[in-house]
């Protein structure tokens, strides 16, 4: 899994980048709505080919609450991707240092959970990313830069979808 660019604006939303097995798709969570633009091998996987050219370009919309859209909503979501990424831990130890898109980088790795975190060791001790063995990286960028939360026009509602259900 990578996901790339998530930013939040307060208790008002988030939007990200989310890559898993190359499937990527775009995310933006606000006004309690969850709004996916996924790309042509995403909609193929989870729709299919016929779909997939239906989908090309358009954003989904569905409930951030409920649905199946709703899981999605907190990958977009700064402050709860860090905590369920980082909240149950083991044994810390420090990892070599590494550079990160040009930024030298300190390491601290979890044994226990076969991952590591890299925090900038120049400027704001911000995360930068946290690579987990097996399942991929969290990239985090774009620090301190204002974030322009605005539901996607012409969305097409999941429900509409599903028949309603």
């Amino acid at each position: 899994m990578e996901l790339v660019g998530s930013n939040g604006v307060g208790n008002n939303g988030g939007k990200g980048r989310l890559t898993v097995g190359g499937l990527g798709i775009d995310l933006i969570d606000i006004d309690r709505a969850v709004y996916v633009k996924g790309s042509d091998a995403f909609y193929t996987h989870f729709a299919g080919p016929t779909a997939a050219r239906l989908l090309r370009g358009k954003w989904l919309k569905g409930s951030a609450a409920s649905g199946p859209l709703a899981s999605l909503a907190s990958l977009a979501d700064l402050g709860k991707v860090i905590d369920s990424t980082l909240g149950d831990h083991g044994p810390l130890s420090r990892a070599p240092g590494t550079t990160l898109k040009g930024q030298r980088a300190v390491g601290v790795t979890d044994a226990a959970n076969d991952g590591t975190l890299y925090v900038a060791t120049t400027g704001a001790p911000y995360p930068l990313e946290i690579r987990k063995s097996g399942s991929g990286r969290i990239v985090f960028d774009r620090w301190n830069e204002p974030v322009s939360l605005q539901a996607p026009t012409n969305a097409i509602n999941v429900k509409q979808l599903h028949g309603g259900n």
